[in-house]
């Protein structure tokens, strides 16, 4: 037995303790602020908040004692000394103790304030962004930016403050990397969306039809179904801003918004929230109650998100089953249409004011945008009474556009509103994941296309499940893209694959 000596037992039952205990605390958080972004009534706030505060402090003291400290030193004392040997158990003391290290530098009631005012800022967020109104929400940001920065200061004095927020969510990744990543994207991304301009729309009238909210609603089912979710260990709610959130292998939540005069904003955002649900639903069941359970950073959870949604659910191989959920589900509208129709529809690439409605193509500037402005926050060198003026001179920049008012402006993202700052430059990371993937498939034997045409997605879930999903938080990003492709992220490839995409569809 890898510790069989009854020391090492007993060391590891108490981690198993430990982490499950964790573990119980984390999930009825994610349970409160999945309810408060969902159902819950917006007078809800300030109790919620109240609770919410109650179990992070209870959580953060419980992750940092100085008893559940010893018990992940001993564990990987333990290691040393070749008295526990098993891999599992390795990860979970190695995971366990970076996350009690960074919580520890953390004080306890600075977790709690931020707790707190995330719930308090996400509340305004919501009204403001109804009511177009960004003077309510301003303060929010800068008090925001003021607490990361003190918090990144408390986890590393040494770094850039963002970098180190930037690590939080992707890890290894640093603003100089990310520049040069933008740098790489932009030099394809720019000059292929000027030239597609030049060119006309594809007629696709189909796109904006009347579909009932009911309609739609059924299909959502269908179309998580199709992606391969295990649908009794899924559920579907609807909210402002489309998420997902996995709390357990057997519990993964996707929360999407539909729009009657959009089908294809529902139809992609299901998809693309049922990618990040997968991943959830498949790591590894050895890993349930410990701190490997979980996808292991954002970059890599959108990585999956916008593979089903992009590389699998907008190539003209997935045309043929998606129209069959379509026609099934509105006859009157895609009865007619047929599959090439359908593929230059939903990969027309034109500039426009709201990053989840983005094409493919445009998309990496949405993303630019958003990271130039925190940029600049986290630099000093602006405010969030700057962030309007800065948000629509990017935009004029990067796509040509004017912004009408806030709410298809900079109070369209929720993000901030959640205190996340740092996360969106993950967006575009895993779409240059997933670029990485389809080669890497195909070399592996997979038949993407077939397995696409065929609207039997087995095979892409299998490799995806060996090479990705199963490993859970046992391996950050770099290792696990280094052993899924055969090297490092490399940008280049998200390039081409974009390059070779758009010139093919717009005869460039």
């Amino acid at each position: 037995m890898p510790h069989a000596d009854p020391a090492a037992t007993s060391l590891v039952t108490d981690l198993r303790a430990l982490e499950r205990e964790l573990w119980c605390q984390e999930y009825l958080m994610k349970i409160s602020e999945f309810d408060g972004a969902t159902v819950a009534p917006e007078k809800g706030a300030a109790a919620r908040g109240e609770a919410l505060g109650y179990l992070a402090a209870k959580n953060h003291a419980l992750l940092t004692s100085d008893a559940s400290r010893a018990i992940t030193r001993a564990v990987l004392d333990a290691m040393a000394a070749g008295d526990i040997t098993d891999d599992q158990v390795a990860a979970e003391a190695r995971v366990l103790e970076r996350d009690q290290r960074e919580a520890a530098a953390i004080p306890e009631e600075e977790a709690v304030a931020f707790t707190k005012l995330v719930v308090e800022a996400d509340a305004v967020w919501h009204r403001a962004k109804l009511a177009n109104d960004w003077a309510s929400f301003e303060p929010y940001v800068d008090r925001l930016v003021d607490m990361l920065k003190r918090r990144a200061t408390y986890l590393d004095p040494a770094r850039d403050p963002y970098d180190v927020l930037l690590d939080q969510y992707e890890r290894g990744l640093t603003a100089a990397q990310f520049d040069a990543f933008c740098e790489t994207v932009r030099d394809t991304v720019v000059p292929l969306v000027a030239e597609i301009g030049k060119r006309p729309r594809p007629a696709a009238a189909f796109l904006t039809a009347h579909v009932p909210e009911e309609v739609q609603r059924a299909m959502s089912f269908d179309l998580m179904r199709l992606v391969g979710l295990d649908m009794p260990a899924a559920t579907l709610a609807f909210t402002e801003h489309p998420f997902s959130e996995g709390f357990a292998t057997g519990d993964a939540r996707v929360a999407t918004h539909i729009y009657e005069d959009n089908l294809m904003s529902n139809v992609y955002s299901v998809i693309h929230e049922a990618g990040h649900a997968i991943y959830e639903q498949n790591v590894d069941p050895a890993y349930a109650y410990t701190r490997l359970e979980g996808g292991t950073s954002l970059g890599i959870h959108e990585s999956q998100s916008r593979l089903f949604e992009n590389t699998i659910g907008r190539s003209r191989a997935f045309m043929g089953p998606l129209l069959k959920i379509l026609r099934q589900h509105v006859p009157e509208v895609y009865g007619s249409v047929s599959e090439d129709e359908l593929y230059r529809a939903v990969n027309i690439a034109e500039p426009s004011l709201i990053r989840t409605e983005a094409d493919e193509l445009t998309y990496p500037l949405h993303i630019m945008i958003r990271y130039e402005i925190e940029r600049e926050l986290f630099a000093g060198a602006a405010t969030a009474r700057d962030v309007p003026a800065l948000w629509a001179e990017r935009t004029k920049h990067y796509l040509g556009l004017d912004i009408p008012d806030h709410a298809r402006g900079a109070l369209q993202d929720t993000h901030w509103s959640g205190g996340s700052f740092g996360y969106f430059p993950t967006y575009a990371l895993g779409s240059a994941y997933d670029a990485q993937f389809l080669p890497a498939m195909e070399r592996d034997g997979v038949a993407v296309d077939e397995a696409a045409a065929a609207g039997d997605l087995a095979p892409i879930r299998s490799w995806l499940r060996e090479r990705i999903w199963r490993w859970g938080r046992s391996k950050d990003a770099p290792e696990l893209i280094r052993d899924a492709c055969g090297g490092p992220l490399d940008a280049r490839l998200y390039a081409a694959y974009l390059e070779r995409k758009f010139s093919d569809l717009y005869g460039l």
